[in-house]
């Protein structure tokens, strides 16, 4: 039995996907924290259960009788510690076969805003004594659809990232890899640098977007302080300024240039190009 958490995510959804091409669906198990919005899955053979980060005696239940566990890393910034820890005793309890987590690229070393949750739960997960695979993904060709949908309509992409460049891949090439690890042998204490097989700059981004969308865009780089106005000025959350203008230096810095390979020779094919989604997206 296979158990995803998340299951409803955009992650999740396109993992239990990639599963019911190489699983039977009454081998996957649905694990959510609201049932009613699987109810397609259950419609198709998957088992829902009721899971939720926050309540402890609901991921029990949720992993009875799991062999392999996929812990989707939760979206609430600053209580995915001990929400994680939550699925990794559970896990434990359960006594599953393999216990797979979705991090972030070099989650133990760098810089990017998000890692130090995702660090910890690693330490969380070795500690545990659990089989592990720790699926480190590297950022999504779907976190520049905004920029791209605003850079259409503007003509300009503006950001503080300078020269620093970007291996990104898209969601469902992340979530193939995970399909691909808890479905195959050889994945028992592993570590993937998962990344596009490309890294790209912003101007590389605003092309791409000038192709798709058919009109001239260009990238305009800032001092950190004038992106943060600029953001603030356009009607963004304070938390949010901070978080894309650090994303913004640490792509400045290289932390998510690394091209590893490890993502296309997982799921056997090149990565998604950043083009190839941003005209999915903008239906061009």
């Amino acid at each position: 039995m296979i158990v995803v958490t998340g299951a409803t995510g955009q992650l999740g959804r396109l993992v239990v996907e990639g599963l019911l091409t190489r699983v039977p669906a009454d081998q996957l198990v649905a694990a959510v924290r609201s049932p009613e919005k699987a109810a397609d899955l259950a419609e198709r053979g998957v088992q829902v259960r009721e899971a939720d980060y926050d309540r402890p005696d609901t991921l029990k239940a949720a992993f009875e009788g799991a062999d392999k566990v996929l812990l989707i890393s939760g979206s609430e910034v600053g209580r995915r510690v001990p929400q994680h820890q939550a699925v990794i005793d559970a896990a434990k309890e359960a006594g599953v076969s393999l216990l797979a987590y979705t991090s972030v690229l070099h989650a133990d070393t760098s810089t990017v805003a998000v890692a130090p949750e995702h660090k910890a739960t690693e330490e969380a997960i070795k500690a545990s004594g659990l089989t592990y695979s720790l699926l480190r993904n590297g950022w999504y060709n779907e976190n520049y659809i905004p920029t791209a949908q605003q850079g259409a309509a503007t003509g300009t992409v503006i950001g503080s990232a300078r020269e620093g460049r970007v291996a990104a891949a898209s969601r469902a090439d992340y979530a193939a890899a995970a399909a691909v690890v808890l479905t195959e042998d050889g994945h028992a204490d592993t570590t993937y640098e998962l990344s596009g097989d490309t890294a790209w700059t912003m101007d590389d981004l605003a092309a791409d977007i000038s192709t798709v969308a058919g009109t001239p865009v260009g990238y305009q780089d800032l001092p950190a302080e004038a992106h943060a106005k600029a953001l603030t000025e356009a009607g963004l959350p304070e938390p949010v300024v901070g978080m894309l203008v650090s994303i913004d230096a640490s792509i400045a810095d290289g932390r998510l240039a690394d091209t590893t390979g490890d993502l296309s020779r997982l799921i056997g094919r090149p990565t998604t190009p950043l083009r190839t989604t941003l005209a999915d997206a903008l239906g061009h």
